[in-house]
């Protein structure tokens, strides 16, 4: 229950959506995240830190851990799903 009350909050799929391929910076990922306050943004990528499913590096940012990129791949299928409902609407 602790991990679906995590996703459900606002801008928290669309982080994790927007760390899937490539790292990226807190800018880079306000960007992509149009809309999404700093202090919204940065409550999340904290949450999903403190959670162990994103990392922030020197380098290059903030990306998915081992464990984020878990539960990316476990979430795929309903990625799919969502893709076949989307074309039925």
């Amino acid at each position: 229950m602790a991990l679906l009350d995590l996703l459900g909050r606002r801008w928290t799929l669309r982080v994790l959506w927007e760390l899937r391929t490539e790292p990226a910076s807190f800018r880079e990922l306000q960007e992509r995240c149009g809309g999404v306050s700093p202090t919204i943004l940065n409550v999340r990528l904290r949450e999903l830190r403190d959670s162990g499913i994103v990392e922030l590096t020197e380098r290059t940012g903030y990306r998915t851990t081992r464990a984020g990129a878990k539960l990316l791949g476990a979430l795929a299928p309903l990625d799919a799903w969502a893709k076949s409902w989307a074309k039925r609407r």
